[in-house]
């Protein structure tokens, strides 16, 4: 077994982007900006993409992920389509590179578990990138509710049809977020589904709205579509010591609290930061790298989200009975 590439504090770390569509482009012009990093290339089977994005970049473009690892680098993001995912991983760990995945992180949960059993293996960083908990908005909500008794979590993730060709719904393209945002929050798995989806104008799901229980009594919901003609990102928690309201979009969070017997309560807006939600995930994956500590979203993690979402489409086509929908909490692997 390979062993997984050494993170030298002491040169460069060298990284590649697989997939550079909208997402890799960025993935690869924030590398560019990272201090002690140095992107080596980028792959994309389409090579005039590959090629415009290297040249504006300062670096090799190749069409696939072999070409890439041939240039020995330390560590590689995924942004391909998500059905390349589990084997473009799975050839990264094999050659101990570390790695990074957009989300989801595979296009089933079998396929995810076997990247995450394949990467603990090899004993390489594997991280997913569910890049809505770098947000500053969501930091500040985490913060505001850190150590309270959550009550309820209510999630809006809606906007216009997206322009891109998709093989996937709402549910897996944009409520994976925030199912991921909901075990977050509440550091509790989720154990209960209740989904009502809809497909009004799409082949696959547009309308989804989902509701949870956790284990540790949290009611969560979500309520997202792409028929809305504008989007908005908004996300409200209820504990017994107070009510914040999040806008994603705008970074403005607002937390009432103080709450009297006639009514009245006091209200504040509280800091948030302006650092770009990407930049700061890739640092943490980079940090994960160099230090080998556990990563900020594991491998576990992300297939613990899909698997939820994966379940939420599942109650739908088989229409199970309530006492069908109880989820068991995520293995790992």
């Amino acid at each position: 077994m390979m062993q997984a590439a050494a993170a030298n504090a002491e040169r460069p770390l060298r990284v590649g982007v697989v997939g550079v569509g909208v997402m890799g482009s960025n993935h690869a012009r924030v590398f560019v900006g990272l201090p002690g990093t140095e992107l080596v290339g980028v792959a994309d089977p389409d090579r005039k993409q590959a090629e415009f994005v290297a040249r504006t970049l300062g670096c090799a473009a190749v069409t696939n992920v072999e070409e890439l690892l041939d240039r020995e680098v330390d560590a590689i993001t995924i942004a391909a389509p998500t059905h390349l995912h589990r084997d473009i991983a799975l050839t990264c760990i094999a050659h101990g590179v570390h790695v990074m995945v957009e989300k989801p992180i595979a296009s089933s949960v079998d396929e995810g578990r076997e990247i995450t059993g394949a990467a603990r293996r090899a004993g390489v960083t594997l991280m997913v990138g569910h890049v809505e908990r770098f947000n500053p908005a969501v930091e500040a909500i985490k913060g505001a509710i850190r150590g309270e008794d959550i009550l309820s979590i209510a999630i809006t993730r809606v906007g216009p049809f997206p322009p891109r060709m998709s093989n996937v719904g709402v549910v897996i393209d944009l409520a994976v977020h925030d199912i991921d945002l909901i075990g977050w929050f509440t550091d509790s798995d989720i154990v209960e589904v209740q989904p009502q989806l809809s497909s009004a104008v799409a082949e696959r799901e547009d309308i989804a709205l989902l509701q949870f229980r956790t284990a540790s009594g949290v009611l969560a919901q979500i309520n997202t579509n792409w028929l809305t003609p504008f989007k908005a990102r908004n996300v409200t928690v209820a504990t017994r010591g107070k009510y914040v309201m999040g806008d994603l979009l705008t970074r403005q969070v607002t937390e009432c609290f103080g709450f009297q017997p006639d009514g009245s309560y006091s209200m504040r807006h509280l800091s948030v930061g302006h650092a770009e939600p990407l930049r700061s995930e890739l640092i943490a994956f980079l940090r994960a790298v160099r230090s080998g500590a556990t990563p900020a979203v594991t491998g576990e993690e992300g297939v613990a989200s899909l698997e939820i979402a994966t379940q939420c489409l599942a109650v739908r086509s088989s229409k199970v009975t309530p006492a069908q929908r109880k989820v068991p909490r995520a293995v790992a692997g």
